[in-house]
């Protein structure tokens, strides 16, 4: 408690919180685009919105500072992909990374366009046998790598689209597809390739991958990795950074004063009218606009969440 007289002021907490948007190039991780940001920020908590493998290409949403607490808003996002499908073989990895296998025999255009019809809709999906999944407390692509099976079990996704929009049989034996994807989060779209390529009796995989979308954050809103390095390098980091809530928008927003806003800093809940706050997670905002907390409301009641905000005697 302060003594009585001193005035108390919310204060922001550090300034380098939001979303970059990076446009991710074939070759460094997930994870190495984080450790440069987190090295070039110097903010220690850095996450990214949803894994792309080395050789993928496209939208990566980066999470800095606080904005790391709002990924698990976005973890539900649908996803939105450029392919490409390599019929004829299979891969160990369903990808263009592992051992190929060729079958012999190959699709035409026709037999595959009628095939994705069958992938549309909620469907089963294993996973690849080298991913990230964890078997018994280790990793599926561990197992895989020295040898072993994991025993993965089907997951349900939903695949919203999945077009063909170009063919190239160029090699008839090894005809390419350039398809289109809209899916659910947790969608492996190597599997996609891999069990369309079964389905045909062909054998295929993943030869490209280009992510389109990641729930709102879109390729025409993605920044080249060099040109993120060089305004976080010159001190830009403001230039390219996103509002923490973007992508947010479904969440109703509530304005609060001065004295809310140092009740909800100290985590307690206030009170608002019931025909005026809407139910459920909300926006909470401050009178300039900048977001301060993610909240419950309800029954006349807003209950703070996640706050963004420090109460500074």
């Amino acid at each position: 408690m302060t003594e009585q007289g001193c005035s108390q002021t919310v204060t922001p907490r550090p300034v380098l919180n939001g979303i970059l948007v990076v446009a991710k190039a074939a070759g460094p991780t997930s994870h190495d685009i984080v450790a440069l940001i987190r090295r070039l920020t110097g903010v220690r908590r850095v996450g990214h919105g949803g894994t792309l493998d080395p050789f993928a290409t496209g939208v990566l949403p980066v999470f800095v500072g606080h904005a790391t607490r709002l990924v698990e808003y976005h973890l539900g996002d649908d996803k939105e992909y450029r392919a490409l499908v390599s019929f004829g073989a299979r891969s160990t990895t369903d990808d263009l990374d592992g051992e190929l296998t060729a079958t012999g025999t190959a699709p035409t255009r026709a037999q595959a366009e009628d095939a994705l019809a069958s992938f549309r809709g909620a469907i089963e999906q294993i996973p690849p046998d080298y991913s990230a999944v964890r078997v018994a407390g280790r990793k599926a692509y561990e197992l895989a790598r020295h040898g072993e099976k994991p025993e993965l079990k089907p997951r349900r996704v939903t695949i919203h689209r999945f077009e063909l929009t170009d063919w190239d049989d160029e090699d008839p034996l090894r005809p390419v597809a350039s398809v289109e994807v809209r899916c659910s989060a947790g969608t492996y779209i190597r599997a996609l390739a891999r069990d369309l390529g079964e389905q045909l009796g062909s054998g295929a995989h993943l030869a490209a991958l280009s992510r389109t979308a990641s729930g709102p954050f879109t390729l025409d809103m993605a920044r080249p990795l060099d040109d993120v390095r060089s305004a976080l390098a010159d001190g830009r980091a403001a230039e390219l950074l996103l509002p923490m809530d973007t992508g947010l928008e479904s969440y109703p927003v509530v304005t609060v004063g001065e004295e809310d806003l140092t009740s909800l800093a100290r985590g307690q809940q206030i009170r608002r009218g019931k025909d005026t706050t809407p139910e459920g997670l909300i926006r909470v905002l401050d009178e300039s606009g900048r977001l301060v907390a993610i909240a419950h409301a309800g029954g006349g009641l807003i209950k703070p969440e996640k706050v963004f905000v420090n109460v500074a005697g």
